[in-house]
């Protein structure tokens, strides 16, 4: 049996986003809003707690404050006389002046968290993907293996797979080669369409880490666990593909990389289907967050249109504190405390906190920051060319208003 009290959990936060602005313009990217009341690093987080880790480090770096109050007012709830915790660590400068290089050198620069803790193992966890999993599993896995590093992996496109890690296995699942977004991947033997592919989260049995990160430190390097430290130590050390096995209870796994502001918004658009592939109301399997105290949503009938307009909702998620007044809303996403006026439609698009729709607005394909004013006959994802010269436009026609952009 393992003793989760062993096995410690680093989640690296401190990434700058850069393909996520504006999003990350004053967050960081775990700190994003997701799914209306959640914010990205709430998955990883509650997979950890669903699984009975109770040991965790965060590793900020970039715009951190809203992180950090994010973490403080909603994940408050471990008991540090029982030996749990979440605590997050900025950039120590313990061993340089530099901030964090890369995922390694995070972990590098952490050593002493790990000499003074004595896991026995290390969970590292990336805390920009969306997906359901009970580690302990592939902890029991990492265990019969005899592992040195055990690496989650999943079955995706071809074309998919030139944005991730790929890996090549033995019948065994021990990883034979490691390549790092290549142009080419090399298909599976059994399906020539499809790939393997890193989830780009790490167990490591802690002194295979210390002596990777610190041997990886020594070298002009990336400092990354995918490009630099798993292809450098395969060959000498045992490490093993761990096939994902998703609690989300659906025939096909969901892991989502919320990379770029498309990835963002067909994620949350995931959400909002008749049947989503992403379940958020599975009771065995919690996600958690914080909430802020609002009233309940409504629709409200508008009395200023002949007979009246009623508010109406197809196919979205709307969060609390929410009124739809005589407007209408579909396959949309709708953080809390958002209001719409009369006479305007919207369309799958995700509506922030604290947005205000005027009274005949249009918008469509729309990614709507916190705490925007939407003017009265605004129109907003339907002229693609006009909206480029005001806001941010994604390579497949998202239009993105970034936080609290005056419109008047």
């Amino acid at each position: 049996m393992i003793s989760h009290k062993k096995i410690l959990t680093m989640i690296l936060a401190g990434g700058q986003g850069e393909r996520l602005y504006p999003l990350t313009k004053d967050r960081a990217k775990p700190a994003v809003p997701f799914g209306g009341i959640y914010r990205i690093i709430d998955f990883a987080l509650s997979n950890c707690l669903n699984s009975g880790l109770r040991k965790i480090v965060i590793l900020t770096q970039y715009k951190s404050y809203s992180l950090d109050r994010h973490l403080r007012l909603g994940w408050n709830i471990f008991n540090n006389e029982l030996d749990e915790y979440i605590e997050q660590i900025p950039p120590q400068q313990r061993i340089s002046d530099q901030w964090y290089l890369g995922t390694a050198d995070a972990v590098y620069q952490n050593i002493y968290t790990l000499e003074k803790e004595h896991p026995e193992m290390v969970l590292v966890l990336a805390g920009d993907h969306v997906y359901k999993m009970d580690y302990r599993k592939m902890l029991i896995f990492h265990k019969e293996k005899k592992a040195d590093i055990t690496i989650p992996c999943l079955e995706v496109s071809l074309e998919e797979g030139k944005r991730f890690g790929i890996i090549e296995i033995d019948e065994e699942n021990r990883i034979k080669a490691f390549y790092e977004k290549p142009s080419k991947p090399k298909p599976l033997p059994n399906n020539p369409l499809a790939t393997l592919i890193s989830m780009g989260v790490y167990l490591f049995n802690t002194t295979t880490l210390v002596k990777a990160v610190i041997n990886d430190a020594k070298q002009n390097t990336a400092h990354d666990f995918g490009k630099n430290v798993i292809p450098e130590i395969i060959n000498s050390k045992r490490v093993y593909a761990y096939p994902f096995v998703d609690e989300n209870e659906n025939k096909v796994s969901y892991w989502r990389d919320i990379g770029t502001l498309d990835a963002y918004w067909e994620s949350n658009m995931d959400l909002v289907q008749a049947l989503p592939v992403f379940n958020l109301y599975d009771k065995e399997w919690p996600i958690r967050t914080y909430q802020e105290q609002y009233p309940p949503a409504k629709t409200v009938l508008h009395e200023d249109f002949p007979g009246g307009r009623i508010g109406t909702v197809l196919s979205s998620i709307v969060s609390g504190g929410c009124i739809i007044s005589g407007a209408k809303v579909e396959r949309c996403v709708l953080s809390p405390d958002v209001r719409v006026d009369s006479h305007s439609e919207i369309y799958d698009s995700i509506i922030m906190e604290s947005v205000r729709i005027g009274k005949n607005v249009k918008i469509q394909r729309a990614i709507i920051d916190k705490s925007v004013n939407i003017p009265d006959n605004m129109s907003i994802g339907y002229d693609l060319k006009k909206d480029s010269k005001y806001f941010t436009v994604t390579e497949k026609g998202v239009v993105v208003v970034r936080k609290e952009m005056s419109l008047t």
